[in-house]
């Protein structure tokens, strides 16, 4: 599969049954229909990225007081590897220096090495970590918190 070809558009309610099945294919822990509810209803940017009109992955952008924060960012796991990740990180980092933030913060896995190394390549660098952040099959993982200057 190539990412060449790859578009973007905003995420409609109407999407969430695509939204939700890329979410539970990619996460033990995925998000809910609530989460993307709130999200939707709010003023957060949430972006499908599309591979021959088809949604395979999505992105979730949260701002305020000068600041965004990523807040899902998710590729299915049968398109992962195709650069399509970066194209929607790159979607993301655009929306946020359009909205003029100065900085920009996600956590990640720190069990996530692949995500860890798109975010180092992006610019993101660690600035602490969250203990027992996300909930694994036993027990819960520490989060990395990471951070972007982009003014």
């Amino acid at each position: 599969m190539r990412s060449d070809n790859a578009g973007f558009r905003v995420m409609k309610h109407i999407d969430l049954p695509y939204v939700l099945n890329n979410e539970h294919a990619a996460y033990s822990h995925p998000w809910t229909q609530g989460n993307f509810r709130t999200s939707l209803n709010g003023t957060d940017y949430c972006c499908l990225v599309l591979v021959d009109q088809r949604a395979v992955g999505h992105g979730i952008l949260s701002t305020g007081a000068g600041e965004a924060h990523v807040l899902n960012l998710c590729v299915h796991p049968e398109q992962q590897g195709a650069g399509l990740g970066r194209k929607l990180l790159n979607q993301l980092l655009a929306e946020a220096a359009e909205r003029k933030v100065s900085s920009v913060f996600l956590e990640v896995r720190a069990s996530n090495a692949a995500a860890i190394a798109l975010y180092d390549t992006t610019g993101f660098n660690e600035i602490g970590r969250r203990r027992n952040y996300y909930p694994i099959e036993v027990g819960r993982e520490d989060a990395i918190v990471m951070a972007k200057e982009l003014f």
